[in-house]
C-alpha cells in the first residue's frame, strides 16, 4: 500500500502523500488531476519580529499553506509549537483537503503555524506574536479566501486576536474570517465539544456495525486536551466505560473505569498532574497506555503514536483517530492484518471543522442556532459521512483509511473537472 520506508515513517508529509498515491491509484485518477492535487496551491513562510516583555527583539518563523481552494475557502488550524516544521503543516492542509471533502462541507484545506512554545511567553508575547502573524497574511486571509482555527498551542483569544487585527486592517468587524472564537465574538454553540462529540458518534456508528453497545465499552483516550476530555467526558456519560487515560505527564489505567467529571475538575480546573489524579489507576507513560486492554483505543494527542514498531501490541478492537496523523503509514498494514477497525483522523475528528463551518455560516447570517441545533446538525454529518466511507472500503475492497481518502479524492476531482483549468 505504501512507499513509505520505515526510516522515514516519522515524516507525516510522507505518510499522507502514500495514502494519496495509496487512494488515487484505487480511483484510477488521471495523470493531471493526480499531479495537481498532489501539491499545495501555496506555502507562505513568514518571519515575524517580535518585542519581548524584557526588552529583546525575537524573529519568530510563521508558515500557512493552502493545500486546496477548489471547493471553497481555505479551512484550518493554526498551531503554536517549538517543533512546528513545513512539511508538517503541509500534511496537516493535505488532511484537512481531504477532510471537508469526506464531510462535504464546501471548504479546501489549510494549515498553519508558529515555531514557539507557549508555555514559555507571555499573554502579552502571544498577542504581539499573533497579530503580527495575522497582518503578515492579510493579503490571503478572508471569509472567502482562508478561515483559520484553533490547533496545538492555540485557543478562544488567539483566535480573537487574529480576528480582531484582521478587522482593524479591513476598517470593519469580519467575525467568519476565524472559527473556534469565543460565543461573545461570534462563536458557535457547541464547537469546543464538537471535536470530541463526533469521536463519540463515529464509535457509536462502529459499535452499531459491529454488535457491540455502549454499556460497559471499554475506551482508552490518550490526550486530555479540549479533543481528548471531551470525547472522554461525552462517552463517559453515554454509558461508555474509560479505562484509560493520559496526557504529556503520564497515564492512567483502571479496568473498572474512571469517574470523568473529577479528572477533568482535577486536570483542568485544579490544575495538577494527571497521575496524580486520587480516583486511583496504574500509573504508566503516555505511550504505554495505547497497548493496554480496551474496546476502544482514541488516540487524541499529537502525531505518529503507532508505528511499524508497536502498532502489533494494540489491544483494540476500534482505533478512532481523535488527532491528526497518530497511525503512520506503515503501521496501517500491521492494523488491517490484526483486524482493528479503523476510523481514520480524516472522518473521526471531522467534527471540528464540520461545527467550524456551522460558525462561519452563522457569522455570514448574523443568525446563530441554538446548540441542540448544531449537535442534531453535526450527528446527521458525521454519521452520514461513515456510512459513505464504509460504503466505499467494501464497494473497492479497500481499508477504511484509504475509503476515506478516496471519497475525499473524489469529490475534490469532481468540482475541479467541473471548474476546469483557468489558463
Amino acid at each position: 500500500m505504501t512507499r513509505v520506508t520505515v526510516k522515514n515513517e516519522l515524516n507525516v508529509y510522507e505518510s499522507a502523500e502514500a495514502r494519496f498515491e495509496a487512494a488515487a491509484q484505487k480511483l484510477g485518477l488521471e495523470n493531471g488531476l493526480y499531479r495537481y492535487l498532489k501539491y499545495p496551491d501555496k506555502e507562505i513562510t513568514v518571519y515575524i519580529p517580535v518585542g519581548m516583555d524584557d526588552g529583546r527583539l525575537e524573529v519568530f518563523v510563521g508558515y500557512r499553506v493552502q493545500h486546496s481552494l477548489v471547493r471553497g475557502p481555505g479551512k484550518g488550524g493554526i498551531r503554536y509549537a517549538p517543533d512546528v516544521s513545513l512539511d508538517e503543516i503541509r500534511a496537516l492542509a493535505a488532511w484537512m483537503t481531504w477532510k471537508c471533502a469526506v464531510v462535504n462541507i464546501p471548504f479546501g484545506g489549510a494549515k498553519g503555524g508558529i515555531i514557539c512554545d507557549p508555555a514559555k511567553l507571555s499573554q502579552g508575547e502571544l498577542e504581539r506574536i499573533t497579530r503580527r502573524y495575522t497582518a503578515e497574511l492579510m493579503d490571503w486571509l478572508g471569509p472567502e479566501r482562508d478561515v483559520p482555527a484553533p490547533d496545538l498551542g492555540t485557543n478562544e483569544q488567539v483566535m480573537a486576536w487574529v480576528m480582531d487585527t484582521y478587522s482593524m486592517h479591513m476598517r470593519r468587524t469580519t467575525t467568519a474570517v476565524v472559527t473556534g472564537k469565543p460565543l461573545d465574538l461570534g462563536g458557535s454553540r457547541g464547537r469546543r465539544e464538537a471535536t470530541g462529540r463526533g469521536c463519540m458518534i463515529v464509535c457509536d456508528r462502529a459499535l452499531a456495525r459491529l454488535g457491540l453497545k455502549r454499556e460497559g465499552c471499554r475506551v482508552i483516550v490518550q490526550g486530555f486536551g479540549n479533543v481528548g476530555s471531551m470525547a472522554a467526558l461525552l462517552m463517559h456519560q453515554a454509558g461508555y466505560r474509560i479505562v484509560g487515560v493520559a496526557d504529556v505527564h503520564g497515564g492512567l489505567y483502571n479496568e473498572k473505569g474512571f469517574e470523568i467529571p473529577a479528572l477533568i475538575d482535577w486536570v483542568h480546573i485544579k490544575r495538577k498532574p494527571l497521575p496524580e489524579f486520587p480516583g486511583g489507576g496504574e500509573k504508566m507513560s503516555p505511550q504505554e497506555i495505547l497497548f493496554q486492554p480496551c474496546d476502544i483505543l482514541l488516540p487524541a494527542a499529537v502525531e505518529n503514536q503507532l508505528t511499524s514498531q508497536n502498532a502489533h501490541r494494540v489491544q483494540a478492537r476500534i482505533l478512532c483517530e481523535g488527532a491528526n496523523g497518530p497511525t503512520t503509514a506503515p503501521a496501517d498494514e500491521i492494523l488491517e492484518e490484526k483486524g482493528v477497525f479503523v476510523i481514520p483522523d480524516i472522518l473521526a475528528n471531522a467534527g471540528g471543522v464540520t461545527v467550524s463551518y456551522f460558525e462561519w455560516v452563522q457569522d455570514r447570517q448574523g443568525f446563530f442556532w441554538r446548540e441542540s441545533e448544531v449537535n442534531e446538525r453535526l450527528q446527521d454529518v458525521m454519521e452520514h459521512a461513515f456510512d459513505e466511507v464504509v460504503r466505499y472500503s467494501e464497494t473497492h475492497k479497500v481499508n477504511n483509511r484509504i475509503a476515506a481518502y478516496m471519497l475525499g479524492i473524489d469529490r475534490v476531482a469532481y468540482a475541479l473537472k467541473l471548474r476546469g483549468i483557468y489558463a
